[in-house]
């Protein structure tokens, strides 16, 4: 039977469950945060039309998303973004033992969402210690009467999360539950002695949490993790089918390269680095759909302007490069390839981040030795 219980046994199960979050994770009822039509797979789950599938996926370890394109109706051809979700619970839990909560901390949860976090955070800390944020303000509403349904008053601003709400601050900690490609130093000014917790990365590489420990006025930490959430709305590139980056095709720069795009993909520490060097282009890998293992890996930049395409063929040692716009992207991805090569390849865990009033930098192995 689909229940609070069966979602608590598939956590403790995967060990995903933290003593000090059991308590948490039993009381509070997912079901009271989970719209009555949700995506899950990429296709529409609706409440009424199918509720005992439904009920085992809001009860499962499963991201749900529930909201697509900001609540915009664009027509059934329009590309389905997702923009905002209720997050996989064993992933809301390895971001909260980041986080080190203690009692009588006052925690900052930037991008309130359905509110599922927020209510966790108020069962173990109080709701007079939680505070939460969205830039949506029918997802504000939303969050707010999920959450007294479930018994928790916390207090939910709309508002850009990137500014902050000084008028909470200070913070012992702050966490946010969208990727951010910087991170803001409103949220080290709001938190100055205590931790923040974000996903972060640019359009190449999203899949790491910041680990950021705040005190005089500079956050500083390593990364952790591989998470996928969605990119803050107040800097979020467009996105779209491939047929929308793709322009001037007859007018491409046509060459050949010796690394594999198979290679490149399984190289997951070199993608941390390259995503240094190309925050502002995505990858996108297509596969032949005739078995052959053939594919085609695009890249496309933020701007539309410029885009690139690797093609693979088993057993071939050489591949085609095609390439078209002011920037030569496969040449970029390539470069920054070899760099990490000569730094002796190495693991994304070697690097770190500092935060001050003057930017952030990535370094590796100390934070004298900047690379990004």
């Amino acid at each position: 039977m689909s229940s609070p219980e069966r979602l608590l046994e598939i956590l403790t199960n995967k060990g995903a469950v933290l003593p000090e979050w059991k308590d948490a994770v039993a009381s509070v009822d997912r079901k009271l945060f989970v719209p009555e039509t949700i995506e899950v797979d990429d296709r529409p789950l609706s409440r009424s039309d199918r509720p005992e599938r439904w009920l085992t996926v809001v009860y499962g370890d499963l991201p749900l998303v529930t909201r697509l394109n900001d609540g915009q109706d664009l027509g059934e051809d329009a590309y389905r973004l997702p923009t905002s979700s209720s997050s996989m619970p064993s992933l809301m839990l390895e971001m909260l033992q980041l986080l080190d909560v203690h009692e009588g901390h006052r925690v900052m949860d930037a991008g309130a969402g359905t509110g599922y976090n927020l209510a966790w955070l108020s069962h173990r800390l109080g709701s007079q210690n939680v505070f939460g944020m969205d830039i949506d303000a029918a997802i504000v509403e939303q969050a707010i009467k999920n959450l007294h349904a479930a018994g928790y008053t916390p207090q939910v601003i709309c508002g850009d999360a990137e500014k902050g709400h000084p008028d909470g601050a200070p913070y012992d900690r702050w966490i946010a539950t969208f990727t951010v490609p910087e991170i803001p130093y409103a949220w080290v000014e709001q938190t100055p002695a205590g931790r923040i917790v974000a996903p972060w990365g640019g359009s190449y590489h999203a899949y790491s949490f910041a680990v950021l420990n705040t005190r005089d006025g500079i956050a500083e930490g390593r990364f952790t993790g591989y998470p996928a959430f969605m990119r803050t709305r107040t800097n979020r590139p467009p996105r779209g089918y491939l047929r929308d980056f793709l322009h001037h095709r007859d007018e491409v720069t046509r060459s050949t390269t010796r690394l594999s795009p198979r290679d490149l993909e399984a190289e997951y520490e070199a993608k941390f680095s390259i995503g240094l060097a190309l925050p502002d282009a995505r990858p996108l890998t297509v596969e032949a759909d005739d078995g052959s293992g053939e594919a085609t890996l695009w890249l496309l930049a933020d701007d539309q302007k410029s885009w690139a395409s690797v093609d693979y063929l088993p057993g071939h040692d050489t591949f085609a490069v095609e390439q078209y716009g002011p920037r030569c992207l496969w040449d970029e991805v390539e470069a920054a390839f070899r760099l990490w090569e000569e730094r002796g390849r190495p693991e994304r865990d070697r690097a770190g981040m500092t935060v001050t009033s003057e930017g952030q930098h990535v370094w590796l192995g100390t934070p004298d030795n900047i690379i990004s």
